[in-house]
């Protein structure tokens, strides 16, 4: 059987490893405490032991890396996950 993926509008945004206030704001965990952000939310905390760049994202299979270059997905039911740039690239277009 051949299916066709139904097309759906999605967010996201790339992680370069340096975009943490607009990451934080798209994972809508920003939290200002005094002049300072926290490294976590309820989407997402920040590891620099897993690996560089250390964004884990809390998906709805559980925890995932995202590594520095991954776009992160905001799904149809809110739900966040990271992705792969070549499989993004080739799975969505930019309207």
């Amino acid at each position: 059987m051949k299916v066709r993926k139904r097309p759906v509008v999605v967010e996201a945004i790339q992680w370069t490893g340096k975009n943490h206030r607009e990451m934080f704001d798209f994972l809508t965990g920003y939290q200002k405490q005094n002049e300072f952000m926290t490294a976590y939310g309820d989407t997402f905390y920040i590891d620099h032991s897993q690996v560089e760049g250390g964004l884990i994202i809390r998906t709805l299979e559980g925890d995932h890396i995202a590594r520095i270059g991954d776009y992160i997905i905001k799904g149809v039911h809110g739900e966040f996950y990271p992705c792969n740039p070549d499989i993004f690239k080739k799975t969505y277009e930019v309207l």
